[in-house]
């Protein structure tokens, strides 16, 4: 699976939006993981879901945090991070 933070695909040419899609890690402690092995997690489920829509690639890659302060010790503070891009089949040839 390709992906891209622009709406390119170098060597490549999107024939056709399949549409916007997202996948979120789930709910953790702050200090759970690390934020890059959070990314990575939330990135494998996104592009698990373009292959359920037969995507060739993912553009448009967009990373965000939520939290939620869940009580006043700051151990008990969640995040997840959210990662969306939009689906799109590529150029045959």
């Amino acid at each position: 699976m390709l992906v891209s933070s622009n709406h390119e695909i170098q060597g490549s040419r999107v024939v056709r939006e399949i549409g916007r899609i997202s996948a979120a890690t789930g709910w953790g402690g702050v200090a759970s993981a690390s934020s890059e092995e959070l990314r990575a997690q939330a990135l494998r489920r996104l592009i698990a879901k373009a292959q359920d829509y037969e995507a060739d690639a993912i553009v448009d890659v967009d990373y965000s945090v939520d939290g939620i302060k869940s009580c006043d010790l700051s151990a008990c503070d969640l995040k997840r991070v959210i990662v969306s891009g939009v689906a799109v089949r590529l150029a045959r040839g």
